[in-house]
C-alpha cells in the first residue's frame, strides 16, 4: 500500500510538472557577439488586465548561473500558481575571468552590470514589442532579481531613471512597476545614487546585515561606489520613494536566495505597491536569528569567486 501511494504521488508530481512546463515558450530576444539571448516565458492558467509580469534575473557572480535551473524553475512555479507571468532571461556573464575587484579596480565591475542592465532593458523591449500575443501589461512589468541578477534588477531602474546606456529603446513614458532586489546593489561612477528624470519604481529590498559579497552598506572610493540596501533605502526615505525593507541580522549573502521562501512578501508588495499604487514605506530587521541556519556561502567574500 505504501508502495503504490508513493507511485501516485510521483505521478502527481510528474503530472504537475509537465501541465507547468507547457505553459513555457522559449523566445530569442536579441543577440550579442554572437551570443543568443533567450527568455523562457511562463503563462498562469489565466491571465487579465491586471496581471503582474515578472522579469527574473538570475544571479551567479556576473561568472555563471542559468535562467532554467532547478532552484529557478520551482520558484517560477510557485509565482505562476500565484497568477504572475514570468520572464527568465539570458544576459552576458561581464565577469569571468576577472580578477582583484575592488573599489580600485572597478572597471570590470562596470561592464558587467552595464553589460548585464542594457540585455535586461532589451528584455523588456521585446517583452512590449510582443505585448499583444504575450498578452503582457507594459503597466505591470516587475524586475525581480537575485545577486547578479538583483544588481542587474536596481541598475535596469537607475539607468531608466537617469537616461543612460540604451535606455531609448524603450517608449519614453514606460516605468518599471517595481523592482525586487535580494540582494542587491547599484553601481555609480557619480556618487550618491541620484533618480534625476523621475523617481524609481517601488523596491522591494531584501539583505543580509553581513553581506561580504554584495555590500549592504556601501563600498566608496571618491565618486565610484557599490551602494546597497542600505544606502539606497537611505536616499528612498529622504526623498520620500516608496519601498518595503527586510533586513537579516547577521547574515551575509544567503539572503540572496530567499525568494521561493517570501513569495507571500511579493505577493503582498504587488498588491499594495503595483496595482494599489500606494506610497507607503515598509521596514523591518530580523533579529536573533539562529546562526546555524546560515549556509558556508554566508562567509563569501569576492576573493572566493573571483581569484
Amino acid at each position: 500500500m505504501k508502495k503504490l501511494t508513493s507511485f501516485l504521488l510521483l505521478l502527481l508530481l510528474v503530472a504537475t510538472q509537465s501541465a507547468f512546463a507547457q505553459n513555457m515558450k522559449t523566445y530569442q530576444y536579441a543577440e550579442r557577439d554572437t551570443l543568443k539571448l533567450n527568455m523562457d516565458f511562463y503563462t498562469p492558467a489565466q491571465v487579465h488586465d491586471s496581471t503582474i509580469c515578472v522579469v527574473y534575473v538570475f544571479g551567479g557572480g556576473f561568472i555563471g548561473g542559468h535562467r532554467d535551473g532547478e532552484f529557478e524553475k520551482a520558484y517560477f512555479k510557485q509565482l505562476v500558481d500565484e497568477g504572475f507571468q514570468v520572464a527568465a532571461i539570458d544576459y552576458r556573464l561581464g565577469l569571468k575571468g576577472a580578477k582583484n575587484l575592488s573599489v580600485f579596480n572597478s572597471d570590470p565591475l562596470k561592464d558587467a552590470v552595464n553589460m548585464a542592465a542594457e540585455d535586461a532593458i532589451s528584455a523588456i523591449a521585446y517583452l512590449l514589442e510582443h505585448a499583444k500575443e504575450l498578452k503582457v501589461n507594459k503597466d505591470y512589468i516587475v524586475m525581480v532579481g537575485s545577486s547578479a541578477g538583483a544588481i542587474t534588477s536596481l541598475q535596469v531602474d537607475y539607468v531608466l531613471c537617469n537616461g543612460f546606456l540604451n535606455y531609448d529603446i524603450l517608449p519614453k513614458d514606460f516605468r518599471l512597476a517595481g523592482v525586487v532586489s535580494y540582494a542587491g546593489a547599484i553601481f555609480s561612477k557619480e556618487g550618491k545614487v541620484k533618480y534625476r528624470n523621475h523617481a524609481p519604481a517601488p523596491t522591494m529590498f531584501y539583505h543580509g546585515t553581513s553581506d561580504k559579497l554584495v555590500p549592504y552598506k556601501q563600498l566608496k572610493f571618491f565618486n565610484t561606489g557599490f551602494f546597497g540596501t542600505d544606502a539606497l533605502v537611505k536616499r528612498f526615505v529622504e526623498f520620500d520613494y516608496p519601498y518595503f525593507a527586510r533586513r537579516f541580522e547577521g547574515y551575509g549573502h544567503s539572503v540572496a536566495a530567499g525568494g521561493p521562501m517570501t513569495v507571500d512578501d511579493l505577493v503582498w508588495f504587488c498588491r499594495h505597491f503595483v496595482l494599489k499604487k500606494e506610497r507607503i514605506q515598509v521596514d523591518g530587521t530580523y533579529q536573533n536569528l539562529d546562526p546555524q541556519t546560515m549556509p558556508a556561502f554566508d562567509l563569501y567574500t569576492p576573493g572566493d569567486l573571483y581569484k
